[in-house]
Order: structure tokens, then C-alpha cells, then sequence
């Protein structure tokens, strides 16, 4: 990090801290203490007949005034400073000489012991409204009183000065208000886990298949904040309560609200295939937080250095874009080189979010999105780079609408024109359904073009109700490429249900229904079940995942209609032409949790030999025109490969607010291909790993 991002990192932090420090309302360790009230426990209500008491003593009454005639109301905004000294905000008392006199009498207030947060002195702010002649007592926490002292709640004065808008800017108490906001939970495997049985029971009319979810939608069937307080450490001191239960920092208020954290990825492991080690650095800058009921915003960003187990490295360096950065680290973005064999992979994400109300929610913003109930999604996946996205929610009845506009990146050297990447677009409609109480329905569809006659980003793909088949036809035969999907979910009870997905890419029903393996047969499908609490044990979650998709799915006549981003797929991450195996054990114990995976599949690969050049339909990226032939084809044709991947993982929670973790992991992979060739070779891996790691998404190891 250069001088001046240090500095700015610094001044935020230390201005985040202070104002959390200096609180204003009763998240108070302790109240002011007048000397006089130093032996006494009820320190709130000595301190208020104390205060009355001084002023009725040191107060005298203006000569210009008619003590025996003069009656008013006064209202006093004013603070206890970190110094335990009076200092009066604001006066609103008609007579001049008369607010001239009360603030005399404050200043000469003796100094107190002050307010402590966390045990820290910290100053407290009053309202009080003050009628003269004055009150023979004084009530302290009653708002509803005349003669009172309200803590933590000040009305807003229509006569403030400039100088004293500044001094009356409050904070308040640290409270974690995002789970009440419109931000996106990030999306991460173990982390939905653990509300995935509450928003799939029987009786809940939710739609779990567009993700990421937002902390209100999950907060109205699973007591997320209740979940996290219940794991929180009793910590004492700031940094105790900031790394384990808390955000970094915060600054809190009635219409507004910030937090700071700092992430990190931090890894140490050894791969055995190349006898390397492998590690990855990262340093990850994030803040969030609310403007008013409606608006939230989020942004992060990574700054990392990593070296992989060598058939990672070496699948980053098959996907590298044009221009001579040497790697795409698979769902984060683009490389270049660290020392000699490592990469440097800068990454921001940002978004803002706002929510008209509980029917409707838009999102602008770059970072990734999810359609499905599986670990694998057939229709959008999060397994590419991130990306400028518009999305927009609607949300009633039984429905739920999603509207996913998306400019994506094609970074091959074919299609780059005066060293700038092809951009291309991707529009989705998702619409489901709850049928009934136990079913789900859900219907896709999905377009990409690129921007042809300069046509850029066709509004016609704007209107959330049209077919995109009628805009492709409208636009031109060729101008771009459209799919449909179908989705569906049935919960038989609260702890078992099963999921499924289709993706057509061909709307030829005659080769499709022909009999003669056309390669128009365009389509893949999964099928997969999960069980909550399985066999009686708490937050035990197991998954099985069936994934197929036949060749040249996803694939186009012109390459740049691709469903791909950054050479990545938009979907499965295999591609096409595979069949595929999932098994997912996840548990959970208070902070503490395992994860355990394995993935069986078969892949149909291109040869890409001087003898052998054709295209076998697995690789998306390459146009249809070069297949193998038009009847015949058959999933896994080509170099038939076969893959086996177990991953383990254990780990213990250190900051369920941020998803901190301390994490061990191992993964065993054998690829094993029919035949050998210079990108494709029999290789044995096992990859150990120790972490300590903030996780914000899905790191995918299994290819």
C-alpha cells in the first residue's frame, strides 16, 4: 500500500474508533458523577437532583427582568465532556439575558468524574427543558415530563446555529444494523448453511434460488442477529469486543449508519504434485452501511499475492487475456505476475442498494450473482470474475421477480480491437413461483449480445416482461444469443427437500425430438436433495448433486455470444459436455465447524493435436462450427476424462460478524484423462492448507 492509501487508512480507522468511543446515549458503562453523589449506586438519578439543586443555587435572577411576573420555559442542549466539564450546545430561552446567565451557571459547573464506554471516559449529551420559576424536583429518564433529562433521545431545535448543528451531530451506541438492512449477506456455502432450514420449512413462503440474499429478507424467518449475539465472547476491552464479536469500527446514528472492517486471507499450505508451498495475502479494505431507511451501500477491496497447487496455476494460465498478464485467478479477476512464480490480484466490489419498500429492492453495483438451490447453477453461477451488474427484485404474493442486467468482459486475443476487451452484455428474467407451500416453480431466461452497429446496450432488453427470443428476432437473426431455463423445488418436510434445474440452449423441437443425437440437442439438467439436521443431529447438513450438460451447450456460431466472462464460464464452471457427482457434509457447533466435499465426474475434452483439432463441444469459448459433425453426438465424447476430488475442511468462527475463521483444509484431486496431451495430463494432487481468513465468497477448487 502506497504513503497516501496508508494515510487515508489511518485517518478513517482513528476517526471510526473515536466516534464509537464517544458515545452519547445509555450504552453507557457508568454515568457523570458528581462528588456528592460518589458513594450512592443510583448514580443517574443523583446526578439529575444534583444538577437542579446547583442551578437553583448558583443562579441570579436578571435585574432587568420581574422575577415576580417573569415565567418561561427553557430548553438546554448540553454535554458532559470526556474531562467531566459542562459545556452547553445550545440555549433556547426567549430572554437573552436569561440564556446569558444559564450558561454562566454551567460553566461554573464543578468538573465531574465523566462517563465511561468500555471504560473509557467518554462524553454524554443532554436535552432538557427547564421551566422557571424553577421545579421543586426533576425527573431523570421520563420524556414525557416537562421538567426532565432525556438521555440518548434530543429533539432537533429549528434555531440552531451553524456551530452548534456541528456539536449536535450524535452517535449513538454500537448496534449491528445490517441485519435489519438491505445489504447482501455475501454469498458463501457455510455461511448460508446455516439458515438454508429455516427459509426452505414447509410453512415459510420464501425464494431461496436467487442469491445473494438481503439481511431483512433472511431476518424474517431465521433470527439472524439473535444467532450471532447468542455466539458472542465476553470480551471487555475495545479490541477484545472488535475482533471477536463486532465490526472494526462504526459510526452510529438515528439516520445514518457506517462500519469499517479489515479482512484479510491469509494462507500458508504445500502442494505435492509440484513439491511447492503455496500461500495467498490478502489485505481487504470494507466498508458498509445505511443513509435513511431505504438506501445501503457496500464496497471492499482485495489487494492479494498468491501461489497455487500447481493444476490451479496452471488452469489460471490457460484462461490469461490478452495484453501478456500471464493468469485469470478463477473467480476473481486478472493477473500479472509476483516474483517469479506467484501472481499480484487486485479486486473491488461495490454496490448500492435500495429498497422502496418490502415489495421492491434495485441494486447497481459490480460484483457477482446466483440463480439455483445447488452448489452448482446451470443457469447463473458466481465461479466467474466479478462484474457491473443492475438488479432489480420484486417481491409479493407467492412471486418473486428478478431482473439481472450485466456487462460482461470477452478477453481473448481474437476479439480484442487496439488492446480494449470485447464488451458484451447479459440480460436475465427469474421468475418463481410458490406453487403451494411445499412446491416451487421456477422460469429463466437469459440473452447475451455485444454491441454490433453500435447498437451498445439494447434498451429493448430493459422491458423486465418481454421475451428476449422476440428481441432477438426484432434485433436480427444473429444479433445475439438466447436461452431458457426451469427451475423447481418440493419440500416434502421441514428437514428433506429436492431441487432440480433444466437449461435449454436450442429451441429445435424436430432435432431435439429426432432420435438422431443432433448437436442441436443443446441442454443440461440437475437433480438434487437436501437434509437438515440429518438423522437428529443440529445444523448437520447433507447435500447430493447430480449435474449433466450435453456438448456445445452454451457455446454459439460467433465466439463473442459465448456464456462466458473473463474466459470463465457464466455458469457450471466445467463448461459443457461433463456429467457430474456432488456430495456435501457441513456441520456446525456453536463457533466451531466442518466441511467436507467430494466430486466425481467425467469430462468430454478437445485433443487440440496437429492430428486432432476439432471442437468436442466441452470448451464454450469455441464456435459450434467446429464440431465433430451434425448427428452422433454424445455426452463425453472427445478425450474422455475422469475427475475425483475430495476437500475437508475444520475450523473454528473467530468473528461470526464478519465471517472471520481459522481453518485447516485439505484437498486430494485425481485427473485422469483417456489420453495424454500437452494441456491435458494425468495428475495426482494433494493440497494442504492452514488459513486464517474473512470469508466474503465461494472459493472453487473443484476443476
Amino acid at each position: 500500500m502506497n504513503k497516501l492509501g496508508f494515510l487515508v487508512f489511518f485517518l478513517v480507522v482513528s476517526f471510526s474508533v473515536n466516534a464509537q468511543l464517544k458515545q452519547s446515549s445509555t450504552g453507557i458503562d457508568s454515568y457523570p458523577v458528581f462528588e456528592t453523589c460518589d458513594t450512592l449506586k443510583e448514580y443517574k438519578e443523583c446526578f439529575g437532583v444534583t444538577l437542579l439543586q446547583k442551578i437553583k443555587e448558583d443562579f441570579r435572577f436578571p435585574e432587568t427582568l420581574d422575577s415576580l411576573s417573569y415565567q418561561a420555559n427553557m430548553r438546554l442542549f448540553f454535554e458532559v465532556t470526556e474531562k467531566g466539564e459542562f459545556r452547553v450546545l445550545y440555549a433556547d430561552i426567549e430572554s437573552v439575558v436569561m440564556r446569558d446567565e444559564m450558561i454562566r451557571v454551567f460553566d461554573a459547573m464543578p468538573i465531574v468524574k465523566p462517563a465511561t464506554y468500555n471504560g473509557m471516559p467518554a462524553y454524554i449529551q443532554f436535552n432538557v427543558t427547564l421551566s422557571y420559576p424553577f421545579p421543586e424536583t426533576w425527573g431523570v429518564a421520563s420524556k414525557e415530563k416537562d421538567n426532565s433529562i432525556v438521555v440518548g433521545k434530543f429533539n432537533e431545535f429549528e434555531k440552531l446555529t451553524k456551530a452548534n448543528n456541528y456539536d449536535s451531530i450524535k452517535t449513538l451506541p454500537y448496534t449491528n444494523k445490517e441485519f435489519h438492512s438491505s445489504l447482501n449477506i455475501p454469498f458463501q456455502y457455510q455461511r448460508y448453511a446455516l439458515f438454508d432450514p429455516a427459509m426452505n420449512a414447509v410453512s415459510a413462503n420464501s425464494h431461496t434460488a436467487s442469491k445473494p440474499f438481503l439481511f431483512n429478507e433472511v431476518q424474517g424467518y431465521f433470527d439472524y442477529e439473535g444467532y450471532t449475539k447468542s455466539l458472542q465472547q465476553d470480551r471487555r476491552t475495545w479490541f477484545g469486543k472488535k475482533f471477536w464479536n463486532e465490526h472494526f469500527a462504526s459510526i452510529i446514528a438515528e439516520d445514518y449508519w457506517i462500519s469499517f472492517d479489515i479482512a484479510a486471507d491469509l494462507r500458508t499450505g504445500k502442494d505435492s504434485y509440484s513439491g511447492k508451498s503455496t500461500y495467498n495475502n490478502t489485505r481487504a479494505f470494507q466498508f458498509q452501511g445505511g443513509l435513511g431507511k431505504n438506501l445501503t451501500f457496500y464496497t471492499i477491496f482485495y489487494e492479494s499475492q498468491g501461489r497455487f497447487a500447481s493444476y490451479y496455476n496452471d488452469y489460471a494460465e490457460s484462461i490469461a487475456p490478452d495484453g501478456g498478464n500471464p493468469a485469470i485467478i478463477p473467480g476473481r479477476g486478472i493477473a500479472k505476475r509476483f516474483k517469479e512464480d506467484s501472481y499480484d490480484y487486485p479486486v473491488a466490489e461495490a454496490y448500492l442498494s435500495y429498497s422502496v419498500n418490502k415489495t421492491f429492492n434495485a441494486q447497481f453495483g459490480f460484483g457477482k450473482n446466483f440463480i439455483g438451490d445447488g452448489y452448482r447453477s446451470l443457469l447463473t453461477s458466481d465461479v466467474a470474475s466479478p462484474y457491473p451488474f443492475l438488479k432489480l427484485n420484486t417481491t409479493f404474493w407467492k412471486l418473486k421477480y428478478t431482473n439481472t442486467f450485466m456487462w460482461l468482459k470477452d478477453v481473448r486475443t481474437e476479439v480484442t480491437e487496439d488492446g480494449a476487451y470485447l464488451t458484451k452484455y447479459m440480460a436475465n428474467h427469474y421468475l418463481s413461483w410458490n406453487v403451494t407451500k411445499r412446491w416451487n416453480l421456477g422460469l429463466f431466461e437469459s440473452v447475451i449480445w455485444k454491441d454490433d452497429n453500435n447498437r451498445g446496450f439494447d434498451v429493448g432488453y430493459l422491458n423486465p416482461l418481454i421475451f428476449y427470443r422476440a428481441i432477438e428476432f426484432y434485433s436480427g437473426s444473429r444479433s445475439g444469443n438466447a436461452l431458457i431455463g426451469l427451475t423447481s423445488k418440493y419440500k416434502f418436510t421441514d428437514r428433506f427437500n429436492m431441487y432440480g434445474q433444466l437449461i435449454l440452449d436450442e429451441l429445435s423441437t424436430s432435432d431435439i425430438t429426432g432420435g438422431e443425437k443432433s448437436w442441436k440437442n443443446k441442454y443440461g439438467f440437475q437433480i438434487g436433495g437436501k437434509y437438515y439436521h440429518a438423522f437428529g443431529v443440529k445444523n448437520l447438513l447433507l447435500q447430493m448433486e447430480y449435474n449433466q450438460v450435453r456438448p456445445y451447450t452454451y457455446s454459439h456460431e460467433h465466439v463473442e455470444y459465448n456464456y462466458g466472462h473473463n474466459n470463465q464460464s457464466m455458469a457450471h464452471l466445467w463448461g459443457a459436455n461433463f456429467k457430474e457427482l456432488i456430495g456435501i457434509v457441513n456441520y456446525s457447533y456453536n463457533r466451531w465447524f466442518g466441511y467436507g466435499k467430494f466430486t466425481y465426474g467425467e469430462r468430454g475434452l478437445d485433443f487440440n493435436t496437429s492430428e486432432d483439432s476439432k471442437s468436442y463441444g466441452g470448451d464454450i469459448y469455441r464456435s459450434y462450427e467446429d464440431r465433430i459433425g451434425d448427428k452422433g453426438i454424445t455426452t463425453l465424447q472427445g478425450n474422455k476424462t475422469h475427475i475425483f476430488i475430495t476437500e475437508l475442511q475444520a475450523g473454528y468462527v473467530v468473528n461470526p460478524v464478519t465471517n472471520l475463521r481459522i481453518f485447516g483444509n485439505v484437498l486430494l484431486r485425481n485427473y485422469n484423462p483417456t489420453a495424454d496431451t500437452e494441456a491435458t495430463f494425468k495428475q495426482y494432487t494433494t493440497w494442504f492448507t492452514l488459513g486464517f481468513r474473512t470469508d466474503l465468497f465461494n472459493w472453487y477448487n473443484d476443476f
